[in-house]
């Protein structure tokens, strides 16, 4: 089984930063995306971030929401991806989670909390 572990998460006030890193171990064939989901209270888990990997390279996506405030990376010898978050807003308060593809099968973090304060 494919165990993805977080860290990094915390609490920090508007406008500063923090950083999340996420490392998969297990029986890793291919990983073909990494990312970052997160859920703030009473709405839904959304996509943060993401990299996917194809025969063709890499592509990158973020939230409309954190375009130039977040920069994702990715280490794919490693199968870690970590998520530089800069300008954080109230509106970024939420658990976020790592999350991993490998063909038919998709693998969640356990969770790392996010707040922001004003």
């Amino acid at each position: 089984q494919v165990q993805l572990v977080e860290s990094g998460g915390g609490s920090v006030k508007v406008g500063g930063s923090l950083r999340l890193s996420c490392g998969a171990s297990g029986p890793i064939v291919s990983l073909v995306a990494m990312g970052w989901y997160r859920q703030a209270p009473g709405k839904e888990r959304e996509l943060v971030a993401v990299v996917i990997n194809s025969g063709f390279g890499s592509k990158t996506n973020y939230a409309d929401s954190v375009k130039g405030r977040f920069t994702i990376s990715r280490d794919n010898a490693k199968n870690t991806v970590v998520l530089q978050m800069n300008s954080l807003e109230p509106e970024d308060t939420a658990v976020y989670y790592c999350n991993a593809v490998e063909f038919t099968r998709e693998y969640w973090g356990q969770g790392t909390q996010v707040t922001v304060s004003g």
